[in-house]
C-alpha cells in the first residue's frame, strides 16, 4: 500500500526512510517548528498531535503516521487568528529562548480540565531551561481561559511587597514572539541547507588519555555514500584555543581539530563526512583505531603535584592568580571567632535544549561560510582565520537564534571540524551535535576546590579572609584563566575586609574540557563564601541578614581588588535595598504562609547575597552601526545573536527612543561578520549595558549627520533640528523635511546616511550589581528529599527596560541554579565515560520541582542604567540553599549537588 500522510491539512505520499522517526520526517517535509533537543522523549520540544494526540515525534516511528493526520505548531493556528495556546504564550511572553515553546504550546492545546487540576503531571513530558516555568504555568492556565472566551487571569507575579520602581516593557517585539509561539522563529538548522549538503559523524576516544599510533579507516571509506574520512593527518598542525573571548590570548593554545594525542574521554578521533547522518554514523563504526594507553590524572589537587603525568608538555598549571591586601595574621589575631572549611563544587552542563550544530561551505566567489550555533560569530571568525591561514575577508560566519548559551556556545566545539570536511571536501557539510554528545564531549562548568579561611569580630566584621582556590579546567585550558580570575575577584567583591589572601590555580586534568558557564567561576566562590558566613552568623548568634549588612561593603566603599581599567568599582546603595527586600519578604511568608509539613518533615530557611562588577574585567568589544532606509525606517546591526536574553528587543527600543521613533520602524540585523567589522558577540552579560551605549553612540552620530543635511538643504541651523517618527522638525522656522526626502538628497550625492558606535567595558562608572536569595525548605529525613517551599529573590538591577524579560531571566536563573545545587552532576566511570549522557540520568528541573520566585527589583537613587541580571542571579542560589539546609537538619554540607542521596546519608550517620 501506498504511504499517505495529512500534515497541517496538506497531503503527501512520501515514504519516510526505513527506521526514520516522525520528527526528522516532519523537518525533512519543512516543517521545522518540531525541535530536536533530546531524541529519547525527555524534553517534549518534537510534541506534535497525532490524530488530535499529542506525542514526542522523536519516539514515534514515522511509518506509523500513514494514513493519519500530524499538526504541528505552524498548523495549529486558524485561517485568521492564533490558536488560544498560542496567544496566551505571546501575551504572557512564556519563552526566553524560545526553542522549547513549540513543544509547550502543542502539549497546552491537547490539555484538558481535567489535566489543569494537576499541571506539574500534565506538563511533566516537556522541559525549559530559560524561564523558570512561572510564567509557563501562567500561559497555560490562560490558554484554557480563553479558550472558554475568558479573559486572561491576573499574573501571578503580582506579589505583595514587590517595589514599585520605573520599568518599560520593551516595545517592537511582537513580531517576534508570534514567530516563536508558530514555530517559524528560525533556529541554527531551520533554514533549507545549501543542494548536496553531506553530513558528519564523529568517532570519540575511548581512552582518558593515548596516542594515536594508527587509524585503519579502508573499512569505513568503502560504506556507499562516505565521501571522506578525516584524521589528524589531514588536520592543520595550528593549536588554538577553542574559548572564544577577549582578548584572542586569554585563554592557551593547546587544542588541534583532530589530535594524535587524545586527552580525555569522548575527544575527536577521526570524522566521516557522508550523504546523510546514518551512512556517517555506519562508517563511523568500522574505523579501527590502534591506541597506546598512557597514564591519566583527573584529581586537580593530585595534578599539582611535580610528579603527576602531564596533560600537555607545558604542563597542568593554566594559570594561577595571587591577591594580597592588608596583614592577614594581624586580622586572624584580631578576630574573636574563625572558621575555617572546604568546599566543593560538582561538574555540570549548560543543557541548552538546541545541541550545537553547524554548517559550512564555500560560496561561488570561493569564500568559507560557516553558520552555526555560537554567542560570539566574529571571535569564531577570527579562531577559523588563525586555523586555516585565511584572511579576514575570506570568511563569513553567522549565527541564527539560539536555542539557549548559558556560555556554553562560548567556545569553538562544531565549526572548525565543520569548515575543514568543507574545505577539504568541497561541499557544504552540516554537524548536529546529539544530546548524548552535548552531555559527554562539550564543555561544562568548572568544578571548584575552596578552602575557607575567616575571622571575625563579635559584631561580624570581617577581619581575615583566606581563599584557597583550585578549579579543574579539564583537558583543554579554554576558560581557565578567565574563569579563575573572575571567580577569586568578583566572587569576593561584596566584600568588607582589610586582611586578605586569595590563591587560585586553573589546573588541567584528563577530564572532560570545562568553560564558560553562566556566573564564571563567581558562583563557585559564593557558594563557599557564603556558606562559611553562614556558619560565622550562627557561632556568633546573629541573624544572617544582619550579618551581611556588617560583613559586605557599605554605600560608596571600593571592592578591595581592581576591576576593568585598575578602577575598583563601587558600592551603591543596592545591596541595602535587596537585604531590606528580603528582610520584609521573610517576615511576611514565615507570618502569613506557615510551611506545610509533612509529619517528621524538617524545615529551614537559609539566604545568600553575591555581587558583580557591571563592566566585564576582560577586554570586551560591542559595535553597532544604524542606518536610514529609504523608506524611513532605519536598520539597526548588532554583533551578537538572540539566544533567550531579550537584549535585541531593548536594543530596537534604544534605539527607538535615541531616534525618536517607534521600535516597529527599526530593523535588527545581527550575528553575521559581513555586516559590522569585529564584535565580541553576546556573553559576560554585556548585551544591553556595553552593547547599548555602541547604540546610542550610533544613533546620536547618525542624528548629527541627519541634522547636517537638513541644515544644507534648508540654510538652517543644525541644532535647530528635531527627529520624529517620519521626519526631522525645525519648531522654530516650521521646516518639515520628511526622511525619505533626506534619504533621497544623500543617494544623489552618494552617500550613505549611516553610523556606527563603538563601547567597551571601563568607560562607565564601576559599580557592583547585587542579587540576594532567601529559601524555605523542607526535608525529608527518610528519603533525604529536598522540598522548597518558598523562594524570594531581590536584585539590584538598576534600570530595568523590561520588566517581564528581566523577571524571566531571574527566574530562570534561580531554576537553574536549584537544579545545578540539589539534582545535576555529570558522572563519570572509571573509564572517564559519562555515566549520564541523556536527560533521564542528567537530572534538570522540571515544571513541578520548584515554586515560583517572588522577586523585587531595587532601583538606587541616582542610578540611571541598567545592570547586568543575565548571570548574577544565578550566583547566590547555591549558598542559599545549602545555609537552608543547614538550618533545617543542622548539618553543614560542603560539597554539591545536595542530591537525596547525599543528605540522607550525612542525616543517618548523624
Amino acid at each position: 500500500m501506498p504511504f499517505s500522510i495529512r500534515i497541517n491539512g496538506h497531503d503527501t505520499d512520501e515514504p519516510p526512510a526505513p527506521g526514520q522517526c516522525l520528527r526528522t520526517y516532519l523537518r525533512a517535509q519543512g516543517w521545522t517548528g518540531v525541535k530536536k533537543g533530546c531524541d529519547t522523549g525527555d524534553c517534549g520540544a518534537c510534541t506534535v498531535h497525532v490524530d488530535g494526540a499529542p506525542v514526542h515525534s522523536c519516539l514515534y516511528p514515522a511509518h506509523r503516521a500513514d494514513g493519519r493526520t500530524v499538526t504541528t505548531v505552524e498548523g495549529l493556528a486558524g485561517d485568521d487568528r492564533l490558536h488560544p495556546a498560542q496567544q496566551a504564550f505571546m501575551r504572557a511572553r512564556a519563552f526566553q529562548c524560545g526553542y522549547c515553546t513549540p513543544g509547550f504550546v502543542m502539549t497546552t492545546a491537547a490539555l484538558t480540565e481535567e489535566h489543569l487540576a494537576d499541571l506539574p503531571e500534565a506538563l511533566k513530558g516537556n522541559l525549559c531551561r530559560c524561564t523558570g516555568y512561572r510564567v509557563i504555568g501562567e500561559a497555560v492556565l490562560d490558554a484554557h481561559r480563553g479558550a472558554r472566551g475568558l479573559p486572561p487571569a491576573r499574573p501571578c507575579d503580582a506579589v505583595p511587597g514587590a517595589s514599585g520602581h520605573r520599568t518599560t516593557v520593551a516595545a517592537g517585539a511582537a513580531e517576534e514572539a508570534q514567530a516563536v509561539v508558530t514555530g517559524t522563529a528560525a533556529f541554527t538548522l531551520d533554514e533549507q541547507p545549501p543542494p548536496g549538503t553531506l553530513h558528519i559523524a564523529v568517532l570519540r576516544s575511548p581512552h582518558r588519555h593515548a596516542r594515536v599510533l594508527d587509524i585503519d579507516t579502508a573499512a569505513a571509506r568503502t560504506v556507499p555514500g562516505v565521501r571522506a574520512v578525516l584524521t589528524h593527518h589531514h588536520a592543520p598542525p595550528t593549536r588554538f584555543s577553542t574559548a572564544l573571548s577577549e582578548p584572542a590570548q586569554d585563554s592557551p593554545a593547546d587544542a588541534r581539530v583532530l589530535d594524535e594525542v587524545v586527552r580525555h574521554t569522548g575527544q575527536r578521533v577521526a570524522a566521516v563526512i557522508a550523504d546523510n547522518p546514518a551512512v556517517a554514523e555506519r562508517a563511523c563504526r568500522l574505523i579501527r583505531v590502534s591506541y597506546q594507553v598512557l597514564p591519566a590524572v583527573t584529581d586537580p589537587e593530585a595534578a599539582l603535584h611535580p610528579q603527576a603525568p602531564r596533560v600537555h608538555p607545558q604542563g597542568n598549571l593554566v594559570d594561577e592568580i595571587h591577591l594580597h591586601t592588608g596583614d592577614l595574621n594581624r586580622g586572624m589575631s584580631q578576630a574573636d571567632t574563625t572558621y575555617e572549611g572546604t568546599f566543593r563544587t560538582q561538574r555540570v552542563q549548560h543543557t541548552a535544549l538546541e545541541c550545537h550544530a553547524s554548517r559550512a561551505w564555500t560560496t561561488e566567489d570561493g569564500r568559507l561560510h560557516v553558520h552555526t550555533t555560537t554567542q560570539a560569530p566574529h571571535l569564531v571568525r577570527r579562531r577559523l582565520c588563525e586555523i586555516f591561514d585565511l584572511p579576514a575577508e575570506r570568511v563569513r560566519v553567522t549565527a541564527a537564534r539560539l536555542g539557549g548559551a548559558f556560555g556554553g556556545k562560548q567556545d569553538l566545539l562544531t565549526e572548525d571540524i565543520t569548515a575543514l570536511a568543507a574545505l577539504h571536501t568541497g561541499h557544504p557539510v552540516q554537524v548536529e551535535y546529539t544530546r548524548a554528545e552535548e552531555l559527554t564531549a562539550t564543555t561544562t562548568r568548572h568544578p571548584f576546590h575552596v578552602r575557607v579561611t575567616l575571622g571575625a569580630r563579635r559584631d561580624g566584621t570581617l577581619t581575615a579572609l583566606r581563599l584557597r582556590v583550585v578549579a579543574d579546567t579539564g583537558a583543554y585550558g579554554n576558560h581557565g584563566p578567565g574563569v579563575l580570575r573572575e571567580g577569586c575577584s568578583a566572587g569576593i567583591s561584596l566584600y568588607r575586609c582589610a586582611n586578605i589572601i586569595v590563591d587560585g590555580y586553573s589546573v588541567r586534568t584528563h577530564n572532560v574540557p570545562a568553560g564558560a558557564f553562566r556566573g564564571y567561576g563567581a558562583g563557585q566562590i559564593a557558594f563557599a563564601m557564603e556558606s562559611a558566613l553562614d556558619e560565622l552568623a550562627r557561632t556568633l548568634g546573629i541573624d544572617p541578614l544582619t550579618l551581611r549588612r556588617t560583613a559586605c561593603l557599605r554605600p560608596g566603599d571600593p571592592t578591595a581588588f581592581p576591576g576593568v581599567g585598575g578602577r575598583h568599582p563601587v558600592m551603591g546603595t543596592g545591596l541595602d535595598q535587596c537585604l531590606g527586600a528580603l528582610r520584609t519578604a521573610r517576615a511576611r511568608r514565615l507570618r502569613n504562609n506557615p510551611a506545610p509539613t509533612a509529619p517528621g518533615e524538617l524545615t529551614g530557611q537559609g539566604m545568600a547575597v553575591t555581587a558583580l562588577h557591571t563592566e566585564p574585567m576582560d577586554g570586551h568589544v560591542s559595535r553597532a552601526r544604524i542606518a536610514l532606509r529609504a523608506d524611513g525606517h532605519y536598520d539597526l546591526v548588532i554583533g551578537a545573536p538572540e539566544f533567550g536574553s531579550g537584549t535585541p528587543a531593548v536594543l530596537r527600543r534604544i534605539a527607538a527612543t535615541a531616534l525618536r521613533t517607534d521600535p516597529d520602524r527599526v530593523h535588527l540585523w545581527q550575528a553575521d561578520t559581513d555586516l559590522l567589522d569585529h564584535d565580541s558577540g553576546g556573553f559576560a552579560s554585556t548585551g544591553i549595558r556595553i552593547t547599548g551605549r555602541a547604540v546610542i553612540r550610533a544613533c546620536r552620530m547618525l542624528l548629527g549627520q541627519l541634522r547636517d543635511l537638513a541644515a544644507a538643504h534648508t540654510k538652517t541651523e543644525p541644532s535647530s533640528f528635531q527627529p520624529d517618527t517620519e521626519a526631522m522638525h525645525a519648531p522654530d522656522t516650521h521646516t518639515v523635511i520628511p526622511l525619505t526626502t533626506l534619504y533621497e538628497h544623500a543617494r544623489a550625492c552618494g552617500h550613505h546616511l549611516t553610523a556606527t558606535g563603538h563601547a567597551a567595558p571601563g568607560e562607565g562608572r564601576p559599580t557592583l550589581a547585587v542579587s540576594a536569595q532567601w529559601f524555605r525548605v523542607g526535608v525529608n529525613p527518610t528519603t533525604g528529599q529536598v522540598r522548597i517551599l518558598d523562594s524570594v529573590h531581590a536584585a539590584d538591577a538598576g534600570v530595568v527596560l523590561d520588566d517581564s524579560q528581566c523577571r524571566g531571566q531571574i527566574e530562570g536563573a534561580v531554576v537553574q541554579g536549584v537544579g545545578t545545587t540539589l539534582w545535576e552532576v555529570l558522572l563519570t566511570g572509571p573509564d572517564g565515560h559519562i555515566t549520564t549522557p541523556d536527560l533521564r540520568t542528567y537530572t534538570v528541573p522540571h515544571f513541578g520541582d520548584v515554586p515560583a520566585t517572588e522577586i523585587h527589583f531595587s532601583c538606587p537613587d541616582g542610578d540611571e542604567d541598567p545592570k547586568p541580571m543575565s548571570e548574577l542571579p544565578f550566583d547566590p542560589v547555591a549558598a542559599a540553599l545549602a545555609n537552608a539546609l543547614r538550618d533545617a537538619t543542622g548539618i553543614r554540607y560542603t560539597t554539591l549537588p545536595l542530591r537525596p542521596d547525599t543528605v540522607w546519608a550525612a542525616l543517618d550517620s548523624s
